[in-house]
């Protein structure tokens, strides 16, 4: 047998400060998800295929036993998160700002064929780490408060299965921390609605036990946007 895994169990074992598994969740689709139009922190619903993937995403939920939901406050992904909560028993929701989506700020309400001829924002895909959206913020700082938020979580409820029902860039840029993938590949992670990514924690180590886990797989090779 490898060694590698010996090591994995010794330091998940080892934690004395920070101890659990983070279960990420990207809230299902909405018609702007479809039409590649940025959402940010409109008030966008989920549409009747949102609602009917995250329902197809509840027998996965159930075998994965999250112990307690948090959520980002938009509605969106609270959304989400009751639906999950109701198809796995009726677990407790609490509620995180720094889950939010990322403040795009100008941007929003935009489709991506539009953006793609603004110029702030060939700027900011050609530095996202040093350029601040529109609302403020550059990818780092989204990061920042997506790893708060938790890291708060999981040493307030050490040792369990908590699942955060979140927004594509904020589950990517979290990945990468847990990862150590530099930042600036952050884009290279697929996350697609209403899907599951799950890593457990042990102080400042973290293994990671899958990514964009879909119950339609063939849903992660279609275009993210409308062409």
């Amino acid at each position: 047998m490898a060694l590698g895994p010996f090591q994995v169990a010794e330091r998940l074992l080892d934690g004395t400060r920070k101890r659990g598994i983070a279960l990420l969740m990207r809230h299902g689709e909405t018609a702007w998800n479809r039409e590649g139009r940025v959402m940010g922190r409109q008030p966008v619903e989920l549409d009747a295929e949102g609602r009917s993937q995250v329902e197809l995403a509840i027998p996965l939920a159930r075998q994965l036993q999250p112990e307690l939901i948090i959520s980002s406050p938009l509605l969106r992904a609270f959304q989400s998160a009751e639906i999950i909560a109701r198809g796995v028993g009726r677990i407790e929701i609490l509620i995180d700002e720094r889950l939010e989506e990322v403040r795009y700020g100008a941007w929003e309400g935009k489709t991506y064929h539009q953006l793609v001829k603004d110029e702030s924002y060939i700027n900011y895909r050609k530095a996202p780490l040093e350029s601040s959206t529109p609302g403020g913020e550059t990818i780092r700082d989204v990061q920042e408060r997506g790893v708060a938020a938790v890291d708060a979580a999981i040493m307030a409820h050490r040792g369990k299965r908590l699942l955060f029902v979140s927004h594509g860039d904020i589950i990517r840029t979290v990945l990468c921390h847990y990862m150590r993938l530099d930042l600036k590949h952050f884009h290279r992670l697929r996350v697609d609605n209403a899907t599951f990514s799950a890593i457990e924690v042990s102080d400042d180590f973290a293994e990671v036990k899958f990514l964009n886990l879909l119950p339609d797989s063939q849903r992660a090779f279609r275009s993210p946007f409308p062409k």
